[in-house]
C-alpha cells in the first residue's frame, strides 16, 4: 500500500512539474523581443527538456521500485501467523517463537517505555524487514521467511544506554519442522 502511494504521488509530482515546464516553454515563445536568440535555444531546450522528463522518470521507477515496505498481499493473507511482539528497554518480547520457512508472519510491534526500531535480520546480517515500535501504538510488518536458520531482532532506534543490548534470536525451522 504505502509503496503504491509513494510511486502515484511521485508520478502525480512529475507530472505537475512536466506541466509547469511546458507553461513556461509555451509562454516565452510568445515573446517577440528576444526572437533572434530564442531560436536556438528553443531547439536545444525542448531536446533537454525531454532528456530530463526521461531521466526523472527512469530514476523514479528504479528507486521506488526497491522500497523496503512490505509486500501488503502477505499482509493480508488469511494463513499469516500474528505474532505480537513488545520491546522494552533493553529487550524484546515475542508472543510465539516458533517460525517457520514459508509462512507467511504478521508482527504486531508496539512498545511499553520509549520508541524503538524493529529490524529482522538475516543470518547475513541483511535487513530484510522493520518497523517502528511505539508506545500506545502498534504497527505491523510482514515477513515471509525463505530461508531457515537464525535470525535476529535487533532495535534500530537510540533507546538509552544498554541499546546495544537489546536484540533477540528466533530460529526458523525448514519445512516438516526438521
Amino acid at each position: 500500500m504505502y509503496q503504491s502511494i509513494a510511486w502515484y504521488t511521485t508520478l502525480f509530482l512529475v507530472f505537475l512539474i512536466a506541466l509547469a515546464f511546458s507553461f513556461v516553454y509555451g509562454e516565452s515563445r510568445r515573446l517577440k523581443a528576444y526572437a533572434p536568440i530564442q531560436e536556438k535555444g528553443y531547439k536545444i531546450r525542448k531536446f533537454y527538456f525531454l532528456a530530463l522528463v526521461a531521466v526523472m522518470v527512469f530514476v523514479s521507477a528504479i528507486t521506488l521500485s526497491r522500497l523496503p515496505y512490505p509486500d501488503e498481499r502477505a499482509m493480508a493473507s488469511e494463513n499469516a501467523k500474528i505474532v505480537d511482539v513488545t520491546g522494552l528497554q533493553f529487550s524484546w518480547t515475542l508472543s510465539n517463537e516458533n517460525f517457520t520457512v514459508g509462512e507467511p508472519v504478521l508482527f504486531r510491534v508496539t512498545s511499553k517505555d520509549v520508541t524503538h526500531g524493529f529490524g529482522v535480520y538475516n543470518e547475513k546480517m541483511q535487513l530484510i524487514a522493520q518497523t517502528q515500535a511505539m508506545p500506545q501504538y502498534t504497527n505491523t510488518v510482514s515477513v515471509t521467511f525463505q530461508k531457515p536458520g537464525t535470525y535476529k531482532i535487533l532495535c534500530l532506534e537510540y533507546c538509552g544506554t544498554g541499546h546495544h543490548l537489546m536484540m533477540k534470536d528466533i530460529l526458523v525451522k525448514p519445512k516438516g519442522g526438521q
